[in-house]
């Protein structure tokens, strides 16, 4: 019974002429709208919302005159401005610039014509800036670039301009210029910083050296960048004091995570002398012995330096690196040099008494590596290096599109533990020094 009902309603509805309904059902003003763009529909629902969206911008600038001038061919008196008809612009939509009429204001007084707010809303460049970076950072190059542009309509995409390769390319470096000055120009005053990651990154053969640091509650934040040929102790001597000048406050202790290079080593010293606690990078260390090995050996030597590393006493683990130190000085001298080459900064994450989750996390540079990698991976479509400069700016551009993803590093809720411990260092360091001084004084 219910489905004979169902099927009476159907049939009823399918004998109503569809143009009789439409003309009840919908205002004039509607349906001389859709007439108008009835062939956009056709290209899709973007096509028709972009089309109507630029109408409304229109109707927005005009009413944004209205409220400036009156009424058309209202003569108000004392008014401020007159309408100056129509000059053709541009605005931005979609990564393009699409063509437009701005309507004009004129004042009365001869003065400046006045902006319209919307309109300049609507023609910011530094959206077209913005698309490009986002795009070509995601590995969209400037070839590609007008493909992954959203299907807007024939029309629109007709007339539309800026996607040419030179001119994506224009908006890259201005975008990766500001990226690079925002990265240099942090002021880390604010900053309770517990952790300094130092690590360089190579850019065919030439090398960024990078800064990240940790703060007190985990959070990851990249503070610094240089470009050389290696990572000299000038060029990371610099990096560090630029880092001290723009606010970095380490007079409560800090633990520096470096790879092991010694040039590293050299300007922590120098810069942040005996308040910096040093640690060095277990990951780096197996490589580095291992290069000095046959692949033969590489098995038992790595699994030993992982049991020492990993020891629960420092002393007894620092003990049987030593050992296998040892063992290795007469078939293969190099690689015990290796293990010897600052063994002692191996366990200083450990001796602060760090455990858990944040002592694996801080007994290597994974978490600087991983925006190091994030900033090679955006490189991966550039095929000729210029100059330094254009290192620089990709790898700053890389660093702060990898903040983008950053989390609080794995085992943040025993930052705390940690802060303690560098403070109580700083406190022994400085007290001596205090204490000198105090006797010199009296």
């Amino acid at each position: 019974m219910t489905r004979n009902v169902s099927e009476k309603k159907l049939r009823v509805v399918d004998d109503v002429d569809e143009a009789e309904l439409g003309e009840s059902r919908l205002p004039d003003e509607v349906q001389l709208a859709l007439a108008d763009i009835a062939h956009v529909v056709r290209e899709g629902l973007l096509a028709l919302s972009v089309t109507a969206g630029l109408a409304v911008l229109g109707e927005m600038m005009e009413a944004e005159r209205t409220a400036l001038c009156g009424p058309v061919h209202t003569k108000e008196p004392g008014r401020l401005f007159t309408r100056g008809g129509t000059t053709p612009t541009s605005v931005v939509l979609g990564g393009r610039k699409v063509p437009i009429r701005r309507p004009r204001v004129a004042a009365t007084d001869g003065s400046a014509e006045p902006h319209l707010e919307t309109f300049e809303a609507a023609a910011s460049v530094d959206l077209l800036s913005e698309v490009a970076m986002e795009r070509m950072l995601a590995g969209v190059s400037t070839r590609k670039y007008r493909r992954a542009n959203e299907p807007m309509g024939s029309e629109v995409a007709q007339t539309a301009t800026s996607e040419s390769k030179s001119s994506v390319s224009r908006r890259f470096v201005t975008g990766t210029n500001k990226a690079l000055a925002e990265l240099l120009a942090r002021d880390l005053s604010g900053l309770e910083v517990a952790v300094l990651m130092v690590d360089g990154v190579d850019f065919a053969d030439q090398t960024c050296v990078v800064a990240m640091v940790i703060t007190v509650d985990g959070t990851k934040v990249p503070v610094g960048l240089r470009h050389g040929d290696t990572e000299n102790k000038t060029l990371v001597s610099a990096m560090l004091g630029d880092l001290v000048q723009r606010g970095l406050d380490y007079s409560g202790g800090l633990l520096v995570v470096i790879d092991g290079a010694k040039a590293l080593a050299t300007a922590v010293r120098k810069v942040f002398g005996d308040l910096a606690v040093m640690a060095r990078c277990q990951i780096h260390k197996q490589r580095n012995v291992e290069g000095h090995l046959p692949k033969k050996e590489r098995d038992w030597v790595r699994r030993r330096l992982a049991e020492a590393f990993n020891h629960p006493d420092p002393d007894q683990g620092l003990a049987n690196a030593r050992r296998l130190a040892g063992e290795l000085d007469k078939t293969y001298p190099d690689a015990a040099g290796s293990i010897r080459e600052g063994l002692e900064e191996m366990f200083t994450v450990r001796r602060l008494g760090v455990t858990g989750t944040l002592l694996k996390t801080l007994m290597s540079t994974n978490p600087i590596e991983s925006m190091i990698s994030i900033a090679r991976t955006t490189t991966s479509n550039v095929k000729r290096w210029r100059d330094g400069e254009m290192r620089r700016r990709w790898c700053a551009a890389g660093m702060l599109e990898a903040e983008k993803s950053f989390r609080r590093v794995r085992g943040y809720r025993q930052m705390p533990a940690l802060v303690a411990q560098l403070h109580a260092h700083a406190a022994a360091v400085t007290q001596p020094c205090d204490t000198q001084q105090d006797s010199i004084a009296a």
